[in-house]
């Protein structure tokens, strides 16, 4: 089955694990990515998910941490919200332990910190707190080490929590939709970025960048993929994410489109960018 790439995926079979934290203090063999994008519907959320998933198959431990408080990488990974205690707002705003927010999922390996619509005044609750910008990356120094990767899925604007999620990450991965506008917004999410590397986290960098929502009918999915190629040259993973509907459909059912559909272009695509981001390791 053909996967929608002007380049063939990169394809690894490395088992190990891969990758060492170069944060400020060093931690542990996890790759850490934030995944941000400030313009919305870019598949930030579906990307986290799914490549998680892939990732988890191939007997990697991952965490995904959801900052967005409309937590649509928790249900979409089937966690009703109504039957955790703790959630990201807590570990946030209150400072409860981010392993006693951590709750198992029905896929080997795959763990999710979730989210509540709480989180939707974090911003706010969090500008008198001390070191408000850290809060995220205190909490996930604890608990790194049992982790071979940790995605945190930030929400589509740049406030405290995305300032949260960068200054904890190690690394950027940039979901962009093959569509008109897609660099819409990239480039304050790169000033931003530089920020946090300066003041806060200097190990921090773009590294990943995804193409997602790839429409083969279209010259301009082409086109835009060639841009963004251009712009970001090797930071581009050869793997591209098609439109698909099965991979629309499977948040519906609670689980990552590698379960939903094994054999659809989707899952197929997830697979293989998840070699790659360990090929790139």
């Amino acid at each position: 089955m053909a996967i929608y790439s002007t380049e063939r995926p990169i394809l690894s079979s490395n088992e190990n694990k891969v990758g060492v934290l170069n944060n400020a203090e060093g931690i542990g063999n996890c790759k850490i990515f934030a995944v941000a994008n400030q313009k919305g519907g870019v598949g930030k959320t579906t990307t986290t998910v799914n490549l998680s998933a892939a990732l988890a198959d191939l007997g990697k431990r991952v965490l995904i941490i959801d900052l967005d408080p409309q937590g649509n990488a928790t249900t979409g990974l089937g966690i009703d919200p109504r039957n955790f205690d703790y959630s990201m707002y807590d570990v946030l705003v209150h400072d409860i332990p981010l392993d006693n927010v951590v709750e198992a999922t029905n896929f080997k390996n795959l763990f999710v910190a979730p989210a509540t619509i709480d989180l939707a005044g974090a911003d706010i609750e969090l500008v008198s707190a001390f070191s408000r910008e850290m809060k995220l990356k205190r909490a996930l120094d604890q608990i790194v080490d049992d982790y071979d990767f940790v995605f945190i899925d930030c929400p589509p604007s740049l406030g405290l929590i995305t300032v949260n999620g960068l200054s904890a990450a190690s690394e950027v991965l940039v979901p962009i939709q093959c569509e008109y506008y897609a660099l819409e917004g990239l480039g304050q999410l790169l000033k931003n970025v530089q920020l946090v590397k300066a003041n806060l986290n200097p190990a921090l960098e773009v590294t990943t960048i995804v193409m997602t929502m790839f429409n083969a009918s279209t010259k301009l999915s082409t086109q835009v993929v060639d841009e963004v190629r251009e712009h970001f040259g090797d930071k581009v993973c050869k793997t591209i994410i098609p439109r698909s509907v099965r991979i629309s459909e499977a948040p519906s059912f609670g689980q990552p489109i590698t379960v939903f559909d094994p054999m659809s272009k989707g899952s197929i695509a997830y697979k293989c960018l998840a070699e790659e981001v360990l090929s790139h390791g």
